[in-house]
């Protein structure tokens, strides 16, 4: 059973090389099917590694969360569907969302609305100017990148209950802010077990520091293949 949750744990090398990302890949071998890519690796040659790891059959999530006018972000998406990418980030603004869609029209490539980063609550919304929670925040942005024809969104999974109503059926939910039992939180702020996230509706788990940063992490990733199975 757990087999079949592999293309549902996303593994973050939120790494600082590419000596690291490939210390991590080996390590985790045939375990792990599924890698994130984003700011911190992609400006140390990662947008060529997400191309070989692309080429040796893994898939990639580029974490690129886009934002720019829409020409800028069109152009963007064209060039990150030629290189085989599997997922991408494109935070929630409805334009930008749009000129996406059209730019991977007929690609394959899924793109993901990014709603509210896990690590913001609702002060830090507060001090960025807005007069909304982050529930009602995240919400508000569902609804508007399933109108733009998103095939997702990024949001914390203390929130994918809720927002699956809002999403419908088709549209995937990836969850950052998985963190196992007894684990340390970290930076992130509206986080969530493995089984739990998988039992609330979760299509996609992203993990970085509890498998990346473990002392065995193809033993970490199994474990959370297992408890992700179990629910």
């Amino acid at each position: 059973m757990s087999d079949e949750m592999r293309d549902r744990l996303i593994v973050g090398l939120d790494v600082p090389s590419l000596t690291e990302a490939d210390r991590v890949v080996a390590a985790l071998g045939d375990t792990v099917s599924f890698y994130k890519i984003g700011h911190q690796l992609a400006f140390a040659g990662g947008l060529s590694f997400a191309r070989e790891l692309a080429g040796s059959g893994k898939k990639i999530f580029l974490d690129m969360k886009l934002l720019d006018i829409d020409n800028t972000v069109a152009k963007g998406v064209e060039n990150i569907a030629r290189m085989g990418m599997t997922m991408l980030t494109i935070h929630a603004y409805p334009k930008a969302m749009r000129a996406a869609v059209q730019a991977a029209q007929g690609s394959g490539l899924t793109l993901l609305g990014v709603t509210v980063l896990t690590s913001m609550d609702d002060a830090d919304l507060v001090e960025a100017g807005y007069a909304m929670t982050a529930r009602d925040l995240v919400k508000k942005r569902v609804g508007q990148a399933r109108e733009a024809g998103m095939g997702g969104i990024v949001c914390a999974p203390t929130e994918v209950e809720e927002m699956r109503t809002v999403a419908g059926s088709d549209m995937a939910l990836v969850t950052p802010g998985i963190r196992p039992a007894g684990s340390d939180h970290g930076d992130q702020k509206r986080v969530m077990t493995p089984g739990d996230a998988i039992r609330a509706g979760s299509s996609h788990l992203v993990v970085a520091r509890p498998i990346v940063a473990a002392q065995d992490p193809k033993a970490a990733a199994q474990a959370i293949l297992d408890e992700m199975a179990a629910a």
